[in-house]
């Protein structure tokens, strides 16, 4: 696994060193090849200036993000950000629906094309405003009130952020779920894109199940991925959205779950992920180890129905859909992927010491359910 993955930046620096930018352009007519901004750390970052406009009393300036390594769906956006001057009449409009810091007065915030409307509470951001996160907002006010102070301007500035791409980019990521319409969230905590995809997906998993709980629901669905999801919709009749897709990260999500206050949710997954969490594996991608026929075959061995030569053969198997094949053909498909399904509720129990009781749904792509636990009903 490679470990000199670059680092990026995040949206939200992205936007400060473009609203830095077009303020320059504004209030000291000047163009300037790029702009530098303080990061969260203190360290320094400069941007070249991707393309600029300007209007009498507006001008606007992109940045081309770059995330590095990380597999960000904003990599190579344009961020626009246009700095205005505002009459005093402009303050008792819209300002509500505006961000200001105390102090740093005379310069505002919002979001117009491709940034998202929050639309339900929970988040950092409150509804009825665009989804600029704290650490951004307060970048990209600083960058602009710098500039408003230093040329000496008198009129309060408005900022507003916009991503032309944002609105199709945002259908890619989790915003629709968390009731984020009609664009992507600014975000960032430290102003730089770490490539640690997984503590960013952990992250997300564990704010739609913390929005799933605002909500008020009290049976959590959870799927580790596309098959799950399918696997649902199609025979369940429930879509996803009405759930979380957990990944690989199963330990961590129903820890999540009862942390949330969830006491009762239903697991529904593939057996060559849900087999592995039945033995306690906490994060069941294959590059922290591929034990699944060792655990089936233990499974077979525990049922003590004397079919100790098909939990043998089940260790030569090439895939989990053989592994099943060769236990349905044994007859004894139902007994083991039922064991499964036990042992893995025996495992969340653990997991969340005691908090959360799933129901299990274990299947099979060419086979359908293997197994399940608790109170399911196909």
């Amino acid at each position: 696994m490679r470990t000199d993955l670059r680092s990026g930046f995040t949206t939200g620096t992205c936007a400060a060193a473009a609203a830095k930018v077009a303020a320059v352009i504004l209030c000291c007519g000047e163009i300037p090849a790029g702009a530098e901004v303080i990061l969260p750390s203190g360290e320094k970052a400069r941007f070249p200036l991707q393309d600029w406009k300007r209007r009498k009393a507006c001008a606007g300036c992109s940045v081309k993000k770059d995330a590095g390594d990380d597999p960000d769906v904003t990599d190579k956006a344009e961020i626009w950000s246009f700095v205005r001057r505002l009459d005093p009449a402009d303050l008792h409009k819209d300002r509500e629906k505006w961000y200001e810091e105390a102090d740093l007065p005379g310069v505002f915030l919002t979001g117009g094309r491709g940034v998202g409307l929050v639309t339900k509470p929970g988040l950092s951001c409150p509804v009825g405003k665009h989804a600029i996160n704290p650490v951004p907002r307060r970048m990209i006010l600083e960058s602009v009130y710098e500039i408003k102070k230093e040329s000496g301007e008198k009129a309060p500035l408005l900022v507003q952020v916009e991503i032309p791409q944002g609105e199709e980019l945002a259908k890619k990521t989790f915003n629709p779920r968390l009731g984020i319409l009609g664009g992507l969230s600014v975000l960032g905590t430290t102003g730089i894109v770490r490539p640690m995809s997984e503590e960013a997906l952990k992250a997300s998993i564990d704010l739609e199940i913390h929005m799933k709980a605002l909500d008020g629901s009290k049976y959590l669905i959870l799927s580790p991925g596309n098959y799950g999801a399918e696997f649902l919709r199609s025979r369940l009749g429930i879509s996803l959205d009405e759930g979380v897709q957990c990944s690989n990260f199963i330990a961590h999500s129903v820890r999540a779950a009862a942390k949330e206050g969830f006491s009762r949710g239903l697991l529904a997954g593939h057996a060559g992920k849900l087999v592995k969490a039945a033995a306690g594996v906490e994060n069941t991608h294959s590059r922290y180890g591929d034990r699944r026929m060792e655990i089936l075959s233990g499974f077979v061995r525990e049922l003590g129905c004397g079919q100790d030569e098909v939990a043998d053969r089940i260790l030569d198997c090439n895939t989990t859909e053989e592994a099943v094949g060769l236990l349905e053909t044994a007859g004894i498909g139902t007994e083991t992927g039922n064991l499964a399904a036990d042992r893995l509720r025996d495992q969340i129990l653990k997991w969340t010491d005691g908090k959360l009781k799933m129901d299990i749904i274990i299947f099979s792509s060419q086979r359908g359910v293997f197994g399940k636990a608790g109170e399911v009903r196909l």
